[in-house]
C-alpha cells in the first residue's frame, strides 16, 4: 500500500495528529515494534513528549535519545533474549526508569498487558505523574487522520497508546484504569506498529517469496484458502487478486487488533467482497475437519507450539489438499550488504541477531522440513531463501540497522556508519534475511 501519508515520516503524520486534536504535548507509550512510530518523534520533536513508556523494548543504538532519558519508562521481563533490550537501554540511558516483570518472558506477540497488567498499572500512573503535560478537553470517539485511526477514552492529559506489537488484547485491559486519571488516544492503521512493519514486508522481496510459494501451492478455481495469522492481509490481498473472486478466503487470527486492521485494508482495497476475518488460535482452529483446500502459515510457527499448528492444518484440511509454510530462520546467517572489514562481517552476519526470536516450541529453522515429513505430508517441496530489507523500508530497516548496531563497539559502529553512506549512495545497501519454506500435500 503506497499512499501519500505512507511517504512522510511516521512523525510528521503524528504532529498533524497532534494539531487536529489540539494537544501541545503528549505522553506516549510504545511496544517493541513501534521503535519507528515514536522514535523520531522523541527526537525530531522532544518537545511533543511529556514521557516514553516503552514496553519490551529493542535492542536499540539509544544516543539519539539522551535528551529525553529522563522521561523514560522501560518495562520488561527478566526472562529470555528480549530481556536485553531493556537491560541496555537502561546501562546506555542512566537516567530513565524500569519496571522488570519477574519470571516474565516478554515476546513481541505476549499480552503482556492482559498478564502483567495489574504490575504495570500502578507503575505506569506513578510514572506518569512525575512528569505533568497540559490537559486537553476531547470528545470520546474515534476518527482518522493522516491515515492514523485514533480512539479517544477518558479526560485529563493525554496518553497517546501506540499500537502494542502483535498482543492480542493491546492495551485495553488497562485503558478502563488509566482513563480514570488520563485522555487516552488510541492508536490504530497501516502507518504504526506491527500493521506498518507487515505492510513494509508486502512491499518488499518478502511478497516475491510469498509468491514463489503460492505458485508451488496452485490454488485451482472454487478451493476454499486458509491463512491462520494473516496479519495484516497483505498475503489475502495478494490471493484475493490472483483468484479474482474464485475462491473464498479465510483468515484466521487470535489477534483481533490485526483481524480488524486486515478487514479495513482489504476493504479499502475493493478486495474484501470473499473474505471472512475470524477469531482464533493456530494452535486450536475453529473449523470443522477437512473443511479447506489449502492452508497457509506464514511467520506464524515461530510464535507457539509449531508440531501443535501444523497438525491443526492437516486436520481442517481436505485429502488432496496443500499446506505451506514460511518461518524465519533463526539457523542461518544475515547478509548486510556493505563494504566492511572481515572482522566486522564476522560479527554481524551471524544466525539470530536481526529478529523478533522464537518461543520455546517453536521453530524458526530447517527442522520445518522434518515437521512436515512428520506430519505425514507428501510431495514436499522445501528450501530456503533471503530477503532484502532495503533503505527505502523505513521501519523494518531501522529495526534490523539499530539490532546491529547495538552490539558494536564506537569504532565498530563507526565503520558500519562510514560503509553504511556509502552504500546507500550507491544505491546498494540492503540487508538479507534468511527464511524457510515447505509445501505439501495430504494423501487422499
Amino acid at each position: 500500500m503506497t499512499t501519500a501519508s505512507a511517504a512522510r515520516p511516521v512523525e510528521a503524520c503524528l504532529v498533524d495528529l497532534f494539531e487536529h486534536l489540539g494537544i501541545e504535548r503528549a505522553h506516549i507509550a510504545a511496544g517493541r515494534l513501534g521503535l519507528t512510530d515514536w522514535q523520531g518523534l522523541a527526537t525530531r520533536h522532544p518537545d511533543r513528549v511529556a514521557s516514553l513508556t516503552l514496553i519490551n523494548p529493542p535492542i536499540l543504538d539509544a544516543g539519539r535519545l539522551r535528551g529525553v532519558a529522563s522521561r523514560i519508562l522501560a518495562v520488561s521481563g527478566d526472562l529470555g533474549p528480549t530481556a536485553e533490550g531493556a537491560v541496555k537501554l537502561l546501562a546506555d540511558l542512566p537516567g530513565a526508569a524500569s519496571l522488570l516483570l519477574r519470571g516474565f518472558e516478554c515476546h513481541p506477540w505476549s499480552d503482556v498487558i492482559a498478564d502483567c497488567g495489574s504490575e504495570i498499572g500502578p507503575a505506569m500512573l506513578s510514572f506518569l505523574d512525575r512528569h505533568p503535560a497540559p490537559a486537553v478537553a476531547l470528545p470520546e470517539g474515534q476518527g482518522e487522520m493522516a491515515e492514523i485511526s485514533f480512539r479517544i477514552r477518558g479526560a485529563g492529559p493525554p496518553l497517546v497508546l501506540m499500537p502494542l506489537d502483535l498482543a492480542p488484547s493491546q492495551w485495553e485491559p488497562l485503558i478502563p484504569k488509566l482513563s480514570e486519571r488520563y485522555c487516552t488516544i488510541s492508536l490504530g492503521g497501516p502507518l504504526l506498529g506491527s500493521v506498518g512493519l507487515l505492510e513494509a514486508r508486502g512491499r518488499s522481496t518478502y511478497l516475491g517469496l510469498v509468491r514463489t510459494v503460492l505458485d508451488l501451492v496452485q490454488i485451482q478455481p472454487g478451493e476454499v484458502v486458509l491463512e491462520v495469522g494473516g496479519g495484516s492481509g497483505v498475503v489475502l490481498r495478494e490471493i484475493a487478486r490472483r483468484t479474482i473472486g474464485a475462491n473464498p478466503i479465510i483468515d484466521v487470527d487470535i489477534n483481533p487488533y490485526l483481524l480488524r486492521e486486515a478487514e479495513s485494508l482489504a476493504k479499502r482495497a475493493g478486495l474484501a467482497e470473499r473474505m471472512s476475518f475470524r477469531e482464533g488460535s493456530a494452535e486450536a482452529i475453529p473449523l470443522a475437519a477437512e473443511n479447506v483446500d489449502v492452508a497457509l502459515s506464514f511467520t506464524v510457527m515461530e510464535e507457539g507450539n509449531a508440531d501443535r499448528m501444523l497438525a491443526e492444518l492437516v486436520r481442517v484440511t481436505r485429502p488432496g489438499g496443500r499446506i505451506a509454510a514460511i518461518v524465519r530462520s533463526c539457523d542461518m546467517p544475515s547478509w548486510a550488504n556493505l563494504p566492511v572489514s572481515a572482522a566486522l562481517r564476522t560479527k554481524v552476519d551471524r544466525p539470530g541477531l536481526i529478529g523478533a526470536g522464537v518461543a520455546t516450541a517453536g521453530c524458526a529453522d530447517a527442522s520445518l522440513y522434518r515437521r512436515f515429513h512428520a506430519a505425514g505430508l507428501t510431495e514436499l517441496r522445501c528450501f530456503p531463501q533471503l530477503v532484502a530489507i532495503t533503505p527505502a523500508e523505513i521501519s523494518r530497516f531501522t529495526i534490523s540497522q539499530q539490532q546491529i548496531l547495538a552490539m558494536l563497539t564506537t569504532e565498530e559502529a563507526a565503520e558500519w556508519r562510514s560503509a553504511a553512506v556509502q552504500a546507500e549512495a550507491e544505491g546498494t545497501f540492503f540487508i538479507a534475511t534468511a527464511h524457510h519454506c515447505a509445501v505439501g500435500t495430504k494423501p487422499a
